[in-house]
């Protein structure tokens, strides 16, 4: 079969690799019909996550139809069409248990390398380095799903791919951003990045009955989809523009209610802190730019909530956390609890209440994706969001290409 694969930093390549095969009576191999491009996979290409190897399969995004099943999978069946989470669940261990599906005991194999960098590990993650797992990833034709008992979520109407397969990651991730941010009626609500994470974060601050959305960025299209969701902009790169100062201009001075990372750890600042970042991790100083961090803990009103999607991945130098301890701030984060948000979200889609497919500009073949990945890195052609079919020819992939900033979202 044909994937996307890592082959040192700044190197994907598409190769021929053999077919994924049944490891576990618990597993499924899914025939990829839909699979995406991750702002996350842009921490591995630019070489901030550990532990990868040459060779390995990329992508965390990803849905299809069941090909084999293990004979202890009881839920599926060949032919059935799934989305599937990028975070892996036993859904028995004492965390599955209670609900915290991203800090599963029984999925990494490779756990002893995240206890050595975080004391603890996490689940299992889709194409997300060894330390996570190692497992291999979607940005292929063909998968192998392991607890097919508990991650994949059936896909039973005719709803096309398009519409749900950001039920994979980043709509999840965006919606429980939002819960995180404690967001109650009329509050007001900041958003760093208006990246998918941060386009579904605004959208699922409205939702969840947000007066006012604040949207900061720095690209255009993204801005203009962010303004598409009823957000309020600021473009940090414009001239004057300070982003502490607009958010208390634009709150009376309290600052926000809630204040959501949508960015994490390649931040960007057209302010010294950003080339300062820049040095030390040049110099493996730090290993994170926490520019948006920083700016989140400073602008957040006393007692207010900071929740951060937005993915770290070790150290962090100058954070002001003094300031999160003067304020009595809540500081909420983590890998999403996927299996908690599939289901209730794509009951929404189809109420018809999102369309989350309005995010896609690019649509492209697995042998497009190696120069994908530098356009998506460094922001080029419009680029909002890159969906993959993995069995398309050029011709189709060229044909169904729109470049131009989508319109939509939230009904």
């Amino acid at each position: 079969m044909k994937a996307v694969c890592w082959m040192g930093k700044g190197n994907v390549e598409t190769l021929s690799v053999p077919d994924p095969v049944l490891l576990n009576p618990h597993d499924a191999i899914l025939k990829i019909t839909r699979t995406a491009i991750c702002g996350s996979d842009l921490h591995l290409y630019d070489g901030f996550i550990p532990t990868m190897e040459a060779g390995d399969i990329l992508g965390h995004e990803f849905m299809g139809i069941v090909e084999e099943v293990g004979p202890a999978v009881t839920n599926l069946k060949r032919g059935d069409r799934v989305v599937v989470p990028f975070t892996i669940a036993c859904g028995s261990c004492a965390f599955c248990k209670k609900k915290i599906w991203s800090a599963c005991d029984n999925t990494n194999p490779n756990a002893q390398l995240m206890e050595k960098a975080y004391g603890y590990s996490g689940s299992g993650l889709f194409g997300y380095s060894h330390m996570m797992g190692g497992y291999a990833g979607g940005q292929a034709q063909y998968a192998r799903v392991p607890f097919a008992n508990v991650g994949p979520l059936k896909i039973e109407s005719d709803l096309p791919d398009e519409k749900v397969l950001f039920l994979s990651d980043i709509f999840p991730t965006g919606y429980m951003a939002a819960e995180n941010a404690q967001i109650q009626a009329g509050d007001t609500v900041a958003v760093w990045g208006c990246g998918p994470v941060g386009q579904f974060a605004i959208a699922s601050a409205f939702m969840l009955g947000a007066g006012r959305v604040i949207a900061i960025d720095r690209i255009p299209e993204r801005l203009a989809l962010a303004r598409g969701l009823g957000a309020i902009t600021v473009d940090y790169s414009e001239k004057d523009v300070d982003v502490l100062t607009a958010l208390k201009d634009l709150t009376g001075g309290t600052g926000p209610d809630g204040c959501i990372d949508a960015v994490g750890l390649e931040a960007h600042s057209n302010e010294l802190q950003g080339f300062y970042d820049g040095v030390k991790t040049a110099l493996m100083l730090e290993t994170d730019r926490p520019i948006v961090l920083r700016q989140a803990i400073q602008a957040v009103r006393k007692g207010g909530t900071l929740s951060i999607p937005g993915v770290y991945g070790g150290l962090l130098d100058k954070v002001p956390f003094g300031a999160a301890f003067g304020k009595g701030i809540t500081m909420k984060m983590g890998q999403t609890n996927m299996h908690t948000y599939m289901k209730p979200l794509l009951e929404r889609i189809e109420k018809g209440q999102i369309d989350p497919s309005y995010l896609i500009s690019h649509r492209i073949t697995l042998d497009d994706a190696p120069a994908m990945y530098k356009v998506w890195r460094d922001k080029e052609q419009q680029v909002t969001k890159i969906v993959i079919d993995p069995w398309a020819t050029a011709v189709q992939a060229d044909a169904s290409r729109d470049p131009r900033v989508a319109r939509g979202g939230v009904q």
